[in-house]
């Protein structure tokens, strides 16, 4: 993967209590929710990470939001689990992505996504991982992940991971 880019004048932030969260707008409520109430609440308390992009103007125009978790063996794909112990594995979860309305389809979601599976992949020399995991909350989200080689858990639909294998043959090339 690349060096991952932002444009002139944007820079990717740890969330601040100074960051304008509220005027953040997405267009899916629960996303602009958890940037205005629960961010930064939960990154204070060490359950999460949530970086925002911040443009010229000191506005938040996206973000997103790492944290770690386990899931059950039984959830994940026998391709997957073949040679790991029957128990709770470790994951990587991209909790949160949002983009603000004014910079949707511009390309930023994509740089986000990259700097944040960047970030899994880094942090999996210090703390293993066997895939990183997502919830979709649309459709055109689903398509949008998967386009990043995210496929669905067996009866999950929403749910996507991405193996550890193939994040880290994203990362190398």
């Amino acid at each position: 993967m690349k060096d991952i880019i932002f444009p002139d004048g944007f820079s990717l932030e740890l969330i601040h209590k100074s960051h304008p969260r509220k005027q953040f707008l997405s267009g899916l409520s629960s996303v602009d929710d958890w940037l205005h109430t629960k961010a930064l609440q939960q990154f204070n308390k060490r359950l999460s990470t949530t970086r925002v992009l911040i443009d010229s103007g000191r506005q938040i125009a996206g973000y997103y939001t790492l944290a770690s978790k386990q899931i059950d063996f039984s959830d994940l794909p026998g391709e997957l689990t073949h040679p790991l112990p029957e128990r709770p594995l470790p994951v990587a979860l991209i909790a949160w992505l949002g983009i603000d309305q004014r910079y949707q389809g511009k390309g930023l979601g994509s740089r986000l996504l990259a700097r944040a599976l960047r970030e899994c992949y880094v942090a999996g020399d210090t703390f293993p991982f066997i895939a990183v995991i997502l919830d979709c909350l649309t459709e055109q989200a689903k398509a949008f992940y998967q386009r990043w080689q995210f496929e669905e858990l067996p009866d999950y639909p929403m749910r996507l991971f991405l193996s550890y294998a193939r994040l880290k043959a994203i990362i190398e090339n």
